[in-house]
């Protein structure tokens, strides 16, 4: 994905839009693995764009930048997600995995589905951490969690991936 844009020019939002649409939603869409839900971010994400331009607050607008306001777009649907979801339900306690040793091989489609049935916050976790490649300090930050508290979500989120994942695909 080409985040560079070459020829920022004059125009603002209007004049970027054409460009920027499909690699926003692009982004988005293989992170959350929803249409709808991707639609709806994308469009958070060109509001977000607007109102910053109108403020003021963004001195170039360039797809690159754009890409980053559509992931905090996506942790802030998921930290929502999340909190729904505790409201509703109390979450089972996990036993932490200390010797991670998954060397099966995965079926990527398998993976994805299996991604989309773990819960909002592991996803916003395991997708920042593997899929953007953050470190677990920069997944720390976006969560809002501190270090210690984020490796162990990771470790969750990672047995609670696997159990979803064996469950789609009892051979692996």
């Amino acid at each position: 994905m080409e985040l560079r844009d070459p020829q920022p020019g004059p125009g603002g939002v209007a004049a970027i839009y054409p460009r920027a649409l499909p690699q926003v939603y692009g982004y988005l869409v293989t992170r959350c693995g929803s249409a709808a839900v991707a639609e709806d971010l994308t469009a958070e994400t060109f509001m977000a764009a607007v109102k910053s331009e109108r403020e003021g607050a963004v001195a170039e607008l360039t797809v690159a930048w754009l890409v980053g306001v559509a992931r905090h777009k996506l942790v802030d649907h998921w930290r929502r997600a999340e909190r729904e979801q505790r409201t509703l339900a109390a979450t089972e306690p996990l036993t932490p995995v200390v010797d991670d040793p998954w060397d099966a091989q995965l079926d990527v489609d398998a993976l994805h589905v299996a991604l989309t049935r773990v819960p909002p916050m592991h996803r916003l976790a395991l997708t920042l951490r593997y899929l953007d490649g953050l470190s677990v300090a920069q997944v720390a930050e976006h969560v809002d969690r501190s270090l210690h508290a984020t490796e162990t979500l990771l470790v969750r989120a990672r047995a609670a991936l696997r159990r979803v994942y064996r469950e789609e695909e009892p051979d692996a």
